[in-house]
């Protein structure tokens, strides 16, 4: 695996031996390749940056280059046990249609994210600046996010689209928070399904 990542064992967690998974935003297949072996899953990925598809054959990865953001219309209803978005969903132009595919096409999802509303993001702004930080790695230049939003922002829309959250993990620097995430997480993982 290129490096540690605590939200993968957070999600190996939810995750059955031999379930069919999948990661959209998939990058060269380091999750998927974390599950297969950790869980035995049937993982297919789905990216749309060439170079990490053909890093993600590379890695024995089954992938499809795809724009996400049209849709899943490749996959029938219900056919993946788990559908993953990985730190990727505040790059999602099109937000409600994309959870709305993953839980279609997928019995459960499985987001992570980070969390615009941690203190310490909420401390840059107030001294005049947008936030770098672990979580949100990028100037405001030249990120690839396109969607900037709170836990709680989060469980709202997901309470609007009838999306129920079946579980839900939040994190700084790796530790759990228990209390107040929306103030002391910078990254949420949550277990999505339908009402």
């Amino acid at each position: 695996m290129a490096g540690y990542r605590y939200d993968y064992d957070v999600i190996a967690r939810w995750i059955e031996p031999g379930e069919k998974v999948l990661d959209l935003g998939c990058g060269d297949g380091d999750l998927l390749r974390h599950l297969i072996a950790a869980k035995n899953v049937r993982g297919y990925g789905v990216e749309n940056d060439p170079e990490k598809v053909v890093a993600c054959v590379r890695n024995g990865i089954n992938v499809i280059q795809s724009d996400m953001n049209r849709g899943l219309t490749e996959f029938d209803d219900g056919f993946f046990d788990h559908v993953i978005m990985s730190l990727s969903l505040q790059a999602m132009h099109n937000t409600q249609g994309i959870l709305a595919e993953m839980l279609r096409v997928g019995r459960e999802a499985v987001v992570s994210f980070p969390n615009f509303g941690y203190w310490r993001h909420r401390q840059s702004i107030l001294h005049g600046r947008m936030p770098v930080s672990r979580s949100l790695p990028y100037q405001w230049f030249d990120t690839p996010n396109v969607r900037f939003f709170t836990i709680d922002d989060f469980e709202a829309l997901c309470e609007q689209n009838g999306i129920a959250i079946r579980g839900r993990l939040a994190f700084d620097e790796g530790k759990a928070v228990e209390e107040e995430p929306n103030l002391f997480a910078s990254v949420a993982v949550y277990r999505l399904g339908r009402d």
